[in-house]
C-alpha cells in the first residue's frame, strides 16, 4: 500500500507543476491552430491551385493502382491529401517560425531596456582604490 501512496502522491507531483499544465494549453491550443490551418489549406489554398492547374479537384488528387470491383474499394495514392498535409506543415512552420521571432525580438527589447535602465554600479570607495593600485603595483614589481 505504501507504494501505491507513494506512486499517487508522486503522479500528483507531476500533474500539478507549471511546466505540465503550460504544456497541456500549448496542446488545445495547437490543436485548435491545425483546425485554423486544416481550414485555410483545404478552403483556401487548395481551390486556387485547382483553378491554376485547370481546374482540378485538388483534395480528390490521386493515382488508382487497382480500380474498385463489386467486392472491394480501389487502391489509390492520395497525392492530392499528401500535397495537402506538406502544405499545412510548411504554413504551421512558418506560424511558428514569426511567432518565436517576435517573441525573441520582445525579449531582446526588454533585456536592453533592463540593462538601459540599471543603474550604474557604485563607484568604490577612495580606500579600496588606493588598495587595489598598491596591488596592481605590487604585481608589476614596481
Amino acid at each position: 500500500m505504501a507504494k501505491e501512496n507513494g506512486f499517487i502522491s508522486g503522479f500528483k507531483k507531476f500533474i500539478t507543476r507549471g511546466n505540465v499544465l503550460d504544456m497541456a494549453v500549448g496542446v488545445i491550443i495547437g490543436a485548435s491552430f491545425n483546425a485554423i490551418v486544416n481550414s485555410l489549406v483545404n478552403d483556401i489554398i487548395s481551390p486556387v491551385i485547382g483553378l491554376v492547374t485547370g481546374g482540378i479537384d485538388f483534395n480528390s488528387l490521386c493515382i488508382t493502382l487497382v480500380q474498385a470491383t463489386a467486392t472491394s474499394e480501389a487502391v489509390t495514392i492520395n497525392i492530392g491529401t499528401f500535397i495537402n498535409t506538406i502544405i499545412q506543415f510548411l504554413l504551421i512552420a512558418l506560424t511558428l517560425f514569426v511567432v518565436i521571432r517576435a517573441f525573441n525580438k520582445m525579449s531582446d527589447m526588454r533585456k536592453k531596456k533592463e540593462a538601459e535602465s540599471a543603474p550604474a554600479p557604485a563607484a568604490k570607495p577612495a580606500d579600496i582604490q588606493l588598495l587595489e593600485e598598491i596591488r596592481d603595483l605590487l604585481k608589476q614589481g614596481k
